[in-house]
């Protein structure tokens, strides 16, 4: 068994925490206290299912696409690629053609997002995202699941929509909210588990590689 420490690439929830605009807030409040006497801690908590670290099912913007409860385990554990792109706005497809990626492979991509944009108090609206042309080149390439460093495949204003139909609508799973910023580019092992929540389209999740 290997000695290698896992690394835990999770965002951790807090209340108030950035969110995508629009989306509900993360409320996070104690509701019964042992300060108060009572005799546990309860915890309630509300927010998007696309809060901090999590995945989109392809019903996220597909209308017929699969739920959450139907991802094959196979997309989030396993070998995958974290590579380090140097991207100032969007990743292109230009970037990605000397990558010499693999059909079924598990891809996770580091910008700048993971030192700059979860240090923010508020939404970062101009994380480095995914353009349109590159996904479809990841679609070409057949890879089985992305993982990016901010809460969205696709820019704020930037190809957002296009970007999510086009990987989504080829069954890509995505793991969108990673922090990297203690990652090296590589080969790990990955493993991620979204909450297994019934018809969807996305779902929090605990990220480690090792």
């Amino acid at each position: 068994m290997s000695k290698r420490p896992w690394i835990d690439v999770t965002v951790g929830l807090k209340d108030g925490m950035p969110h995508w605009p629009g989306d509900p807030a993360c409320k996070i409040r104690r509701v019964v206290s042992m300060d108060d006497g009572a005799v546990c801690n309860l915890t309630h908590l509300s927010m998007s299912a696309h809060t901090a670290t999590h995945m989109d099912a392809p019903r996220h913007f597909i209308a017929d696409g699969q739920t959450m409860e139907q991802m094959p385990m196979e997309a989030v554990i396993g070998r995958c690629r974290v590579i380090e792109m140097k991207s100032r706005s969007q990743i292109s497809a230009k970037e990605l053609q000397s990558l010499r990626l693999r059909r079924g492979e598990r891809v996770l991509f580091k910008t700048r997002n993971s030192a700059r944009s979860w240090k923010m108090e508020e939404f970062d609206k101009d994380f480095v995202s995914i353009r349109q042309d590159a996904a479809a080149y990841l679609v070409e390439r057949e890879v089985m699941t992305v993982g990016v460093d901010y809460l969205s495949i696709g820019g704020f204003e930037k190809d957002g929509v296009q970007t999510h139909q086009i990987m989504l609508g080829a069954g890509i799973w995505v793991i969108e909210g990673l922090d990297l910023s203690k990652v090296k580019p590589g080969s790990y092992d990955l493993i991620c588990l979204p909450m297994k929540i019934i018809g969807a389209d996305g779902a929090p999740c605990r990220v480690v590689l090792r």
